[in-house]
């Protein structure tokens, strides 16, 4: 009996010394597909060992996983950039945080019909993301490659009706991010997300026409209610996406079609 009571004794001051509730704990962690979901995988058993099981749950969309992280379903998810989620809990009302950066997808402009920007042709169609925040990084990329002049370059969120010059006469076809892919057969361009360019079939290096840069401000992100930023097992899962073996694994993998971001 007395063995049996210093063994619990020792156990709980393990747990302690770990840190209050991470030992044990289970972080259920909501992801798109690629590469989030796979570079979740990449710190499953680093987390393990600390005593912390993660479960990822996919989706593939960008408006459940927030309002299911908002709602306690998650703990935290791993999908979007910070203008993103900026922009998102501003209009839901809803209080949610940026525990850490961890990679840039960077966006492209990708064509089925064409091989070069010099084969855009006047009133040519161009889907875009319909979200305020990847609407505005689309339109800033076409103006960074002087398909477009918009009025504020630096606007994250600009619109249509903030280009100042249009010497193409482009038409902008704003369309749900995941569907984008799929339309590309049917549209002379889009500009599409790394994630779901992938996805997708496509090689965002090899495929676009032109892409951000590695100095994008994109960071994809893991978010969390804001009451949560303190958690131990959250600080652990942050710092296991933020080493160098998913560093490495992001590398090796992706080519340059993902950049680490810390």
């Amino acid at each position: 009996m007395k063995k049996n009571f210093r063994l619990l004794a020792l156990t709980g001051l393990l747990s302690l010394a770990l840190g209050a509730t991470s030992f044990g704990a289970t972080l259920k962690v909501g992801a798109t597909p690629v590469p989030h979901a796979e570079i979740l995988e990449v710190v499953k058993p680093e987390l393990a060992k600390e005593g912390i099981e993660l479960k990822i749950v996919e989706f593939t969309d960008y408006v459940t996983p927030n309002l299911a992280l908002s709602d306690g379903e998650l703990d935290a998810n791993f999908f979007q950039h910070y203008p993103y989620l900026e922009k998102f809990a501003e209009e839901r009302k809803l209080d949610l945080a940026n525990a850490g950066n961890v990679h840039v997808e960077p966006l492209g402009l990708f064509s089925k019909k064409y091989s070069s920007l010099n084969d855009i042709k006047k009133g040519a169609t161009v889907a875009i993301p319909n979200d305020p925040s990847n609407g505005g990084r689309a339109l800033i990329l076409l103006h960074n490659n002087g398909i477009i002049t918009l009025k504020d370059p630096t606007n994250l969120y600009s619109t249509e009706f903030d280009i100042a010059k249009n010497p193409k006469k482009l038409k902008f076809k704003p369309l749900e991010a995941a569907q984008l892919p799929r339309v590309l057969t049917d549209i002379d361009f889009a500009v599409i997300n790394g994630n779901f360019a992938m996805e997708g079939g496509l090689n965002p290096t090899k495929d676009a026409l032109v892409i951000e840069g590695k100095e994008s401000p994109y960071a994809n992100i893991i978010a969390v209610k804001t009451k949560d930023l303190e958690k131990p097992e959250i600080k652990s899962l942050v710092k296991a996406l933020q080493s160098e073996k998913v560093a490495d694994f992001i590398e090796e993998k992706y080519n340059g079609s993902v950049v680490k971001a810390f």
